[in-house]
């Protein structure tokens, strides 16, 4: 079994459930450090104070680390592995350019992080302006040591990439989880210590853990490090082209989060935990989902990119899987949002007027579930093509509009606004993306997509009701004042929903519940698995 795990893995189905899995387990960790942080500390100045500090550091490693991995060192390493996977003794170029990009990614970090440490107080005043000056001025020394972070989990994201490119997900899956750890030891026992320093102390843990798990692994596999800073290499310049377009596009998104700390520092103090909080629970199926599917299925389409009819075929049924599970989890979250947030969250000081305000925002969150899971596989789509710069004029113009609406609507509404806003934004991101990408390659199999949508529509309405309707069974024989009593209503209606969806998905013969089972079964059983499902195994 544990040799499988560690194996080359080719089919997308397995990839995504092997990164899924661990997804799963990192953000069950994750969760049980919110919780952990809302029972000390409550929606109130510490836990501020903790998630502004973590915007600025966070911003720097999306924007450089990121950029450079997404949409450029992943395809171009893929590309000279292919070229040299006849002859794996001679694959020095491609190890040449993981030393080069690791070497500059390095020192630019390194640089990058002393700058930031050293104009901490600066930065801290235009992220949170709506701070005191204590508040502010602690910000900024946490975010001193969160700038440490940055460096560990920029060499850890290019350990990945060698990782993915090698088709080795098993170990690269196992770093998030990790990264939680860490954290999660600075919250128990750094944190009661000194207080919101030992979170900023976890923090930086969990970055050199996501580092090092990764390092025997990319060893065993040819890597031997060592500094070379070969700016005119061809396939350096590659990706630098590449990686300017998708590094603008995640300084889009990531100014997108500056401004909603900004805006909801100036409001109520806990709005930004609020918001923080319901966006974590919100990203739960997202990262299990959409983010693992793309991420599995990124090294086959960066092969298969210009075959068009590949290239559909694999997409399609990449895009139907993420449905299948994002369709059903986003029933789940509107139904049992009340659960999830009391059981999640709902101790010590996070009282109950903390979970109606995080519920609220929650709804508002799932509304783009299904855009925010597959944004990422069309992204990818885009960058296998070599085409960095479309995802970004699309993340542009939906920054532009969720900033007016963040505005707007937080006014309004309060943080509620805020996620309704950046709901609003990444449906219109969806839909750009869609046009744009119809209309570079023309026909996408939409029939086909369209038909498993209502499938797993109607299987989710009944799920929805089934939901509802358990609740009400269970609700008279337990006590809903204790955590335990909300967790049963909570754990038997959402066994029941989702046994509904499944029986209705049965029911509705709908290919990807089988398809997905039927490359479980082959993957453990020892059988060959091609990299398409069913449909594509056939020709159709």
């Amino acid at each position: 079994m544990i040799r499988k795990l560690l194996c080359k893995i080719d089919s997308i189905s397995i990839a995504a459930l092997m990164v899924a899995l661990s997804s799963l387990l990192s953000r069950f960790l994750g969760i049980f450090r919110d919780r952990i942080l809302g029972s000390e500390f409550g929606l109130g100045d510490t836990l501020d104070i903790y998630f502004a500090a973590f915007r600025v550091p966070d911003l720097i490693f999306n924007l450089i680390v990121l950029g450079a991995l997404s949409a450029g060192f992943i395809p171009v390493f893929s590309q000279l592995l292919k070229k040299t996977s006849a002859k794996l003794n001679h694959q020095k170029e491609a190890w040449e350019v993981a030393n080069i990009i690791l070497s500059i990614l390095g020192l630019s970090l390194i640089l990058l992080s002393g700058f930031g440490i050293l104009f901490a107080p600066f930065l801290t005043k235009l992220i949170a302006p709506g701070f005191d000056p204590e508040k502010m001025r602690i910000t900024a020394n946490v975010t001193r040591i969160m700038f440490l972070s940055p460096i560990f989990l920029g060499i850890s994201s290019i350990l990945g990439g060698v990782l993915q490119s090698f088709k080795r997900f098993f170990i690269y899956s196992l770093a998030p989880i990790v990264y939680n750890v860490g954290i999660i030891f600075g919250a128990l026992f750094l944190a009661p210590v000194w207080g919101v320093y030992g979170l900023a102390y976890g923090v930086v843990l969990g970055a050199f853990f996501h580092m090092f798990i990764q390092v025997p692994t990319v060893y065993n596999l040819g890597l031997r490090f060592r500094l070379s800073f070969n700016f005119k290499d061809k396939n350096v310049l590659k990706i630098a082209t590449m990686m300017l377009p998708r590094t603008l596009s995640l300084a889009v998104g990531q100014f997108n989060l500056l401004v909603i700390t900004v805006i909801a520092s100036t409001m109520n103090s806990g709005s930004l935990s609020v918001f923080n909080y319901a966006n974590n629970l919100q990203t739960f199926p997202v990262g299990i989902f959409g983010i693992s599917f793309a991420i599995a299925a990124f090294p086959t389409l960066s092969a298969i990119a210009f075959d068009k009819k590949k290239l559909v075929s694999s997409f399609s049924s990449t895009f139907r899987k993420i449905l299948f599970f994002v369709v059903p989890s986003t029933i789940l979250l509107l139904t049992l949002r009340a659960q999830i947030v009391r059981v999640v969250f709902g101790a010590g000081s996070f009282d109950w007027q903390d979970t109606l305000l995080t519920m609220e925002t929650l709804k508002y969150f799932v509304i783009s579930l299904f855009a925010q899971a597959t944004i990422p596989l069309l992204v990818r789509v885009f960058y296998a093509r070599h085409n960095s710069s479309t995802p970004f004029f699309v993340g542009l113009v939906s920054a532009i509009i969720n900033v007016f609406l963040s505005f707007y609507l937080g006014k309004r509404m309060g943080v509620a606004g805020l996620a309704l806003a950046f709901s609003i934004s990444n449906i219109i991101n969806f839909v750009l993306l869609w046009i744009i990408l119809k209309l570079e390659i023309g026909y996408m199999n939409e029939m086909r997509i369209l038909i498993s949508t209502i499938k797993f529509s109607i299987s989710a309405i009944a799920a929805g009701l089934t939901v509802q309707g358990a609740k009400l069974i269970v609700w008279p024989y337990i006590d809903m004042t204790t955590t335990l009593g909300v967790f049963i209503q909570g754990f038997f209606a959402g066994i029941s929903g989702l046994t509904v969806y499944i029986a209705y998905s049965a029911l509705l013969k709908s290919e990807e519940l089988f398809d997905f089972w039927s490359s479980i079964k082959r993957r453990f059983h020892g059988k060959k698995i091609d990299t398409g499902d069913r449909g594509e195994a056939r020709g159709i």
